[in-house]
């Protein structure tokens, strides 16, 4: 039987093996905590390899994901569906090993790690996410959601602000299944970090609320385990192991220094390193008896297995319960949501009132919640603002873990990316509010988002000048544009209750992608629609007022700007023109439309158009070209009521019909 130290080694051997072919990455991670690896996932982890998506499995987040071999060595070990070619083919292109570890490609792989801090961050979320789903469904003597989440992070991740944001509710929450070890080995690529990472980190965690576990030695195994089983015996805080580890463990003239951090060892250093480790094996060959020590299919069909006859009882017990728990964890909808949500919609045109988007936004999560309990909702400390709760939310404390809605505090990026772990984790359609201009704090986790392809839902108010008086530091210019920007991120921008209703609705049946939904703080004008014009806002852009033949000039609004092109639009009218207005509340939905549809809406005869929008003007050049006009805002607000800044930045009825007459 293959030592502990031997099983470690594979890991080492083959993350430097990779770097080295691959002539780039970050070989000292991998070795530095290949042992607190190697005791994690053969003496802890719950997971089966031959069924990644196992709803009670262990979650595993490599949050300093430049270490990304760790991770990848570890799933092709223990037996997942990732190749030793495959581990040859690090960072090469279409493989499922790339540079730092993807969501979707690597089977295994939880979230899409890298941009330090993240990784912690959707690890709350999963946290969370077992929490409140074990809240809603576990019955006595049926505990059918009962893991752990696991992550690793590194002083990188330490020193990011989003970690402060979400470890500390990580510990006000007290998510007694979160286990956190910190690879504390001093290094990072500057250099040895006492210069600008002096914190007293086990220190800072403790006031957080967590269990912090000292000066564990994270090369002796029998103190990493000991320090693991402390952990899994507090069920009220979330832990933090501080390991003490050396850098590229096991290269002898590279270790504790950060020129192992993100380079190759190089061929001289590695061979040294073989004979330093005591690893006589060719690059990428793992002898069997180490396979063997690692392989985990048999240990996780047997858990797995288990699990299953313990659903089985759950399901007979409450048929009712199990088969919500199946839906919630496929992400389907339940089956009378179309009737819900169509219904809703209706009645709204037929209400055809004229709220702010933001109230009408809470009319429409008051009415969807109730089909979906599955929705968790919050606000980064702006529920009064964002109106994103509704009167049955239950709002999630220490000791409240059966709710449905999240007071984040002053976060927004840790909210948003807490949000995206618990999308991650499965069983809930997240959503967050806060300011349209306080998306920039949160930016890189919608990043994340898009890029994971996950349903998370971001709301977004007081969304242009509009908001008025806080002045140009709370008045968005650019950001609409730059979040439609985003690949696969659908951003709705409304213009009155009923498209809100759309936006809504279209948000919670996009699998596969996040959306982002913007809302305004004045009152917006009902628009009169036929039966087929509320059928076709689910495309993102439609004709919402035409004239009889081909138009003289079409006017593109989006949100609080509609109201003013159709004010235009009717006195060009009275003054002979034909003129088309089209609403388009989503520009990424609208392009997706086939090419007929696209042209329908905006025949490419008509090339006289201007779009109006209180934001940046490059972005509508697309839709109107270089013949165009675009009526928008390229500098930043100004401190005053909403109707004082409309027409001080040339909103008004008259600016408009007058860029219509002279691209005509």
């Amino acid at each position: 039987m293959s030592s502990r130290k031997d099983l470690a080694n594979a890991i080492r051997a083959l993350s430097m093996d990779a770097v080295q072919k691959a002539n780039s990455g970050h070989p000292g991670a991998p070795m530095g905590m290949a042992d607190i690896a190697e005791v994690l996932w053969n003496g802890h982890m719950k997971h089966n390899p031959s069924n990644p998506g196992w709803a009670d499995r262990d979650r595993f987040v490599l949050s300093n994901g430049h270490g990304s071999m760790l991770i990848y060595s570890l799933l092709h070990l223990t037996g997942y569906d990732l190749s030793i070619d495959d581990l040859k083919a690090f960072r090469k292109l279409h493989s499922k090993t790339p540079g730092h570890p993807e969501y979707g490609y690597t089977p295994g792989v939880e979230t899409t790690t890298g941009p330090l801090g993240q990784g912690i961050t959707n690890a709350v979320g999963m946290a969370l996410a077992e929490r409140t789903l074990a809240a809603q469904f576990n019955r006595e003597g049926h505990h059918i959601v009962d893991h752990n989440t696991y992550v690793f992070l590194g002083d990188g991740c330490m020193m990011e602000g989003i970690s402060h944001e979400a470890c500390s509710l990580a510990g006000v929450w007290g998510l007694g299944k979160l286990i956190a070890f910190w690879d504390d080995n001093g290094i990072s690529i500057d250099g040895h970090t006492e210069g600008w990472f002096a914190d007293d980190t086990p220190k800072r965690f403790e006031a957080y609320g967590w269990q912090v576990i000292r000066d564990v030695d994270g090369h002796d195994a029998e103190a990493i385990d000991k320090a693991i089983h402390e952990a899994k015996s507090v069920n009220n805080k979330p832990t933090l192991i501080c390991c003490k580890t050396v850098i590229g463990y096991g290269a002898p003239n590279l270790c504790g220094s950060h020129d192992c951090h993100g380079a190759p060892l190089g061929d001289d250093e590695i061979q040294a390193t073989r004979d330093n480790l005591g690893w006589p094996y060719a690059p990428f060959e793992i002898p069997d008896e180490i396979y063997a020590g690692w392989d985990a299919r048999e240990k996780g069909k047997a858990a797995e297995d288990a699990w299953a006859e313990k659903f089985a009882a759950y399901k007979a017990a409450y048929p009712e319960l199990a088969a919500e728990f199946e839906r919630r964890m496929n992400g389907d909808l339940p089956d009378n949501w179309q009737q819900v949500a169509d219904d809703y919609i209706k009645a709204t045109d037929e209400a055809a009132a004229s709220p702010a988007t933001r109230q009408a936004s809470q009319k429409a999560i008051t009415a969807y919640a109730a089909a979906l309990p599955e929705f968790l909702g919050g606000s980064a400390d702006l529920t009064p603002s964002n109106l994103t709760s509704w009167p049955d939310a239950k709002t999630i404390t220490d000791t409240v873990a059966d709710g449905n809605y999240i007071s984040y505090g002053v976060r927004e990026f840790g909210m948003s990316a807490i949000m995206n772990g618990v999308t991650l984790h499965g069983g809930f359609i997240p959503f967050g509010g806060t300011f349209l201009m306080f998306s920039e704090y949160a930016r890189n986790a919608l990043r994340m988002a898009a890029l994971m392809g996950i349903r998370s839902l971001f709301v977004y108010t007081h969304d242009s000048i509009g908001l008025g008086e806080d002045g140009p530091t709370h008045q968005p210019i650019e950001q609409i544009s730059t979040l439609r920007l985003i690949p696969n991120m659908s951003t709705w921008r409304p213009c009155d209750a009923v498209e809100t209703a759309v936006a809504w609705k279209c948000a919670i049946e996009k699998k596969d992608g996040p959306s982002c939904l913007i809302f305004s703080r004045q009152g917006l004008p009902h628009q009169v629609r036929s039966d087929d014009q509320l059928s076709l806002i689910a495309h993102g852009g439609y004709i919402l007022e035409d004239c009889d033949g081909t138009p003289d000039a079409i006017i593109i609004a989006t949100g609080s700007e509609v109201a003013l092109a159709m004010d235009a639009a009717k006195q060009l009218t009275e003054e002979g023109k034909k003129i088309r207005v089209v609403s388009m509340p989503c520009t990424e939905v609208f392009d997706a439309q086939d090419e007929e549809y696209k042209e329908s809406v905006l025949p490419p005869g008509v090339t006289a158009r201007v779009a109006v929008e209180a934001g940046v003007t490059d972005f509508w050049y697309k839709y109107v070209g270089n013949t165009g006009r675009v009526i928008g805002i390229d500098r930043f607000g100004e401190s005053a009521p909403a109707n004082e800044l409309f027409p001080h930045f040339g909103f008004t009825v008259d600016h408009v019909v007058g860029a219509v007459k002279g691209v005509m």
